[in-house]
């Protein structure tokens, strides 16, 4: 008998470590917005683009876009979490009431655990989206995490996915 509750604590303590790792745990998304300029996607293009080309336009809109990304875990909260829960359950009731309150703490630990640590690995990510009318006809969005010191109606030369003022 005296075995039994340090016996029952762990197992619960091993049964929520495996739950734990045996979790989906995905990378981050990497932000959309890079360091400079980059090409976005297009819309109603009036000619093909060609690498090499120079196109020249204006600046149509410039939009701000803001987001977080998902926050990735590691299984450390839900472990964690998993402890504390199975620790304070085990201080509720006698018998079997207490094994199945160390039980119940462990798993709602375990999960409390995980979305807080999942919280708190957020990031905050800003860019901006570029939209420029072509001389030719035709349209370019591109996403870019600055627009530097471009303004709406601002003269533009595109050349190779870099936007430069005129």
């Amino acid at each position: 008998m005296q075995f039994q509750r340090p016996l029952a604590l762990v197992g619960t303590v091993v049964l929520a470590a495996s739950l734990a790792a045996c979790g989906h745990s995905r990378p981050a998304p990497a932000p959309q917005y890079s360091g400079g300029y980059s090409s976005g996607y297009q819309t109603a293009p009036a000619y093909p683009q060609h690498q090499a080309g120079t196109e020249y336009g204006r600046v149509s809109n410039i939009e701000v876009l803001q987001g977080r990304s998902q926050g990735q875990t590691t299984g450390t909260g839900a472990v964690l979490g998993a402890v504390v829960g199975g620790v304070l359950g085990n201080q509720v009731g006698k018998g079997t009431g207490r094994a199945a309150a160390t039980a119940v703490g462990v798993l709602g630990g375990a999960v409390a655990g995980n979305a807080i640590e999942g919280r708190n690995n957020q990031e905050y990510v800003q860019g901006y989206r570029l939209s420029v009318q072509l001389d030719q006809g035709g349209y370019r969005v591109y996403d870019v995490s600055s627009p530097g010191d471009l303004r709406i109606g601002d003269r533009v030369r595109l050349y190779n996915g870099q936007i430069s003022r005129m």
